[in-house]
């Protein structure tokens, strides 16, 4: 004979849904709550009774929550709607509500479903799409990371966001953009970059508590987060993110997220890096490193409307080097490559930081003296660049040899007033003092004529 089992409770069968099935009174204070209280809000079935739904719901939506409670007591049905929650360790929870009102029990009945996972995955997915657009549109690299940085405060709490690239030939960080929101003129502290050793050395994100780091002046206990910005060499710099209220609670998904973030930049920084090189070689010698031709011109083009600005003079020289054949046919290719370096380096010490020295052809070059007052101080600068050429070059394995200039100068605004006409008195001026040469100087004696 079989036992009779007894019928079971409907709250055993409401305890076993994986949704919270409430109810609440006429005031909002919950009467039933089922089981699955205590996965979604944090609070078991006993703390939430007596409670109210506004002790619980998010201060920014209380306000619609009880627009809705009205709309519910007054007959109608609410499907779908969502809000906010406040779990009892503080951590947000999205609810997705179900409630109709019972107006015989005088009671609001309602089902209550977790979405944070789907509205998480929702954001995060805006997210990074606003990331990566930002990426690609976005030009100005501290307008990048702003853009990523309140993308990412909208998900995690960062009131701080900073980063740091390392340069490896001398180990120091450099600070590349620092945002603090609640004080905009701060100055990255201290404190962060212990972290940003520790995040390259260990080569992984890193989260840190007071105990960890020297607090700074008034830092206090802090928690700061560090996530590696890496490229193909490794660990190029450091993305670090702070909160007020202690990163202790950063979840698993928030720190998937930021490490996405670090990627972003990463990547950000490195297509920037590769553009800038680009740009760089599109414009200056790769033997030498100085302007070519085409930044010549943008440079001469503006320093004469400088000059034609504050009525100041400049002088326009042109360069040939007299022995470069004869090392180079001599001595070899490398030694003639390593003669030009060594040139571009010697004309770049004997003039200002403010002067243009150019490479415009395989043994020619161009100096621009910008701001001058008078001729003399342009054969000041001129008789500079002669006697550094009194002193040999060291070539290395292919010895020592001298090497001689011929020079010549056009004067702004004499000479000309357009680019092509300095260039042109210029070097029509440098070939007459080649021509000039009845004889060979001395070994080590430049040939200027201006």
């Amino acid at each position: 004979m079989v036992a009779q089992l007894a019928e079971p409770s409907l709250t055993h069968f409401l305890d076993l849904l994986l949704d919270v099935v409430c109810v609440v009174d006429r005031d909002g204070r919950f009467r039933y709550v089922s089981a699955a209280c205590e996965s979604v809000f944090g609070y078991t079935q006993e703390e939430m009774l007596g409670l109210t739904v506004q002790d619980l719901v998010h201060p920014e939506d209380r306000d619609t929550t009880l627009e809705v409670a009205r709309q519910v007591m007054a007959g109608a049905a609410s499907t779908q709607f969502e809000n906010r929650y406040l779990r009892k360790d503080g951590e947000l929870v999205h609810i997705m509500w179900t409630a109709r009102w019972s107006e015989q029990d005088q009671v609001r009945i309602g089902v209550a479903r977790d979405i944070s996972r789907r509205k998480q995955a929702e954001l995060v997915q805006s997210a990074l799409l606003r990331i990566s657009q930002a990426a690609h549109r976005t030009r100005d690299f501290d307008s990048l990371l702003d853009q990523i940085r309140a993308v990412v405060a909208n998900l995690v709490p960062c009131e701080v966001f900073y980063v740091a690239l390392r340069d490896d030939r001398d180990g120091h960080w450099h600070h590349s953009f620092y945002r603090d929101e609640r004080d905009r003129e701060a100055a990255p502290p201290a404190v962060v970059e212990p972290l940003c050793e520790r995040v390259h050395t260990e080569g992984r994100t890193l989260l840190l508590g007071p105990e960890a780091l020297a607090a700074g002046p008034g830092d206090g206990p802090r928690f700061w987060l560090g996530l590696p910005l890496l490229d193909e060499h490794g660990v190029m710099g450091v993305l670090v993110v702070k909160s007020y209220a202690p990163l202790a609670r950063v979840t698993e998904e928030d720190q998937n997220l930021l490490e996405f973030v670090a990627d972003q930049v990463a990547i950000a920084i490195s297509q920037r890096r590769m553009l800038a090189q680009l740009e760089r070689q599109a414009r200056h010698d790769v033997l030498t490193g100085l302007p070519n031709r085409a930044l010549l011109d943008d440079r001469l083009q503006k320093a004469i409307s400088a000059a034609e600005r504050d009525s100041s003079m400049l002088a326009l020289l042109f360069v040939d080097m007299d022995d470069f054949k004869h090392v180079n046919d001599t001595l070899g290719h490398d030694a003639g490559d390593r003669l030009l370096q060594l040139t571009a380096q010697r004309l770049l010490a004997s003039v200002r930081a403010s002067d243009t020295v150019a490479r415009v052809g395989g043994d020619e070059f161009v100096i621009v003296l910008e701001g001058l007052a008078t001729t003399d101080h342009a054969q000041a600068l001129l008789d500079k660049i002669q006697a550094a050429f009194l002193l040999p070059f060291e070539l290395g394995p292919q010895g020592s040899v001298f090497s001689r200039l011929s020079v010549g100068m056009a004067l702004y605004p004499r000479d000309g007033t357009t680019p092509a006409a300095l260039l042109r008195h210029a070097d029509k001026r440098m070939y007459a003092a080649k021509e000039a040469l009845s004889a060979p100087p001395a070994r080590g004696q430049g040939d200027i004529d201006n």
